[in-house]
C-alpha cells in the first residue's frame, strides 16, 4: 500500500487537474505535491516522445534499469510501453538473459546500450563504454541515453520509497516476466 494518498482530480486544484490525464497510480501519488508531478511529468514526457534516441533502445534501457531494481511497477509499464515502441518478448528474454550473462539474440548496439544503462544504475558509465557508444550515437543521444537511464534510476528509488503499487492490468506483465525467486 502506497505511504501517502493516491489523489483524484477532485482532491485537486481546477489548474493541477490535468497532472492527472492519466490515472495511474504513480501520479495519482505525485500529485501530492503538483509542482514534483510537474518537474517529473515535463522529463518523463521528454524521454518518451521528444528525444531522437531510438524507441525501442529508449526502452530497452529503461527496463534494464527496471530488472535491475527489481521495480514491479516499472517493470510492468514499461513492458507494455516497451511493446507501443517496438520491443518485443524475444527482446525482453534477451534481455534478461543478456543481465544474466547467458547467451542471447540482442544485436550489439542493444546489448551496448543495455551494458550502458547497467553502469549508470551502477554508479555511472565507465569511459570505455562511453567512448564505445559515441561510434554509434551522437553528443545528443549520448545526453540523451545517460539521462534516460539516470532519470529512471531515480523513477525506481521514487517507486519504492512511495510504496507505488501496481494496477491490476499491468499485473499480467509481471505474470509473462517474473523476477527471480
Amino acid at each position: 500500500m502506497a505511504r501517502l494518498p493516491y489523489l483524484d482530480p477532485k482532491d485537486l486544484a481546477e489548474a493541477d487537474r490535468p497532472l492527472l490525464k492519466r490515472m495511474i497510480t504513480l501520479h495519482r501519488c505525485l500529485v501530492n505535491s503538483p509542482g514534483a508531478a510537474r518537474a517529473f511529468s515535463g522529463l518523463g514526457q521528454y524521454i518518451r516522445y521528444g528525444m531522437k534516441l531510438d524507441a525501442r533502445l529508449r526502452e530497452l534501457a529503461i527496463l534494464q534499469v527496471g530488472w535491475l531494481a527489481r521495480s514491479p511497477y516499472e517493470w510492468s509499464h514499461h513492458v507494455k510501453i516497451g511493446y507501443d515502441f517496438g520491443v518485443t518478448d524475444e527482446d525482453i528474454a534477451a534481455l534478461i538473459a543478456e543481465t544474466e550473462g547467458r547467451p542471447n539474440g540482442l544485436e550489439p548496439l542493444a546489448k551496448l546500450v543495455l551494458k550502458g544503462a547497467r553502469e549508470v544504475y551502477a554508479g555511472g558509465m565507465s569511459p570505455e563504454t562511453f567512448a564505445e557508444l559515441q561510434k554509434h550515437f551522437d553528443n545528443e543521444a549520448m545526453v540523451d541515453l545517460t539521462v534516460t537511464a539516470a532519470f529512471y534510476c531515480a523513477v525506481v528509488r521514487t517507486l519504492a520509497s512511495l510504496a507505488i503499487d501496481v494496477e491490476p492490468e499491468y499485473q499480467k506483465y509481471l505474470e509473462k516476466y517474473p523476477f527471480p525467486g
